[in-house]
């Protein structure tokens, strides 16, 4: 199991967005589970808890660091920004009192599957390195979870 690198958008601001495409032989409908109900993301990332509608808030748990050591952290208000079932979410997450994350993830069918496009705008002060081998473990995680295979091992990543 290995996420193919990440590709580097320039957007019109100027700022970097890092891209990563996984194909997976799951329907739309399962992946799409895969990375908002609460349950099933809790197998790979983490959990949340509220009421989700766009312009909401959850109460986002992150957990998987744990599976590498760390602690689980503490609950984060994470803003819902768009969501359009079973195809698209976008979401702010903070990661500091003055830093957050923009993350963009569409589903999209391809064959009998589907194609994910989960993508971060970096934020200033952040390292294209370092945001890429974490969401590349945590893409790999995602596999896991969704094909009942062992949780790749953080060592490999870091």
């Amino acid at each position: 199991m290995s996420t193919p690198p990440a590709e580097t958008r320039t957007e019109s601001d100027g700022a970097e967005t890092i891209v990563w495409r996984r194909e997976y032989p799951d329907p739309v409908d399962d992946v799409w589970a895969a990375i908002t109900d609460s349950e099933r993301l809790g197998r790979w990332i983490g959990t949340w808890t509220g009421e989700p509608r766009v312009g909401g808030t959850v109460a986002f748990t992150m957990t998987g660091e744990a599976d590498a050591g760390g602690e689980v952290a503490d609950p984060v208000d994470v803003r819902i920004l768009a969501c359009e079932p079973p195809r698209h979410l976008a979401v702010e997450m903070p990661e500091s009192e003055d830093r957050s994350w923009h993350l963009d993830l569409t589903v999209e069918p391809a064959g009998r599957g589907a194609v994910l496009v989960f993508a971060q705008r970096l934020a200033g002060g952040l390292r294209r390195e370092d945001v890429e081998a974490g969401w590349r473990w945590y893409l790999d995680r995602l596999e896991a979870a969704l094909h009942g295979t062992p949780m790749p091992d953080w060592a490999a990543y870091a």
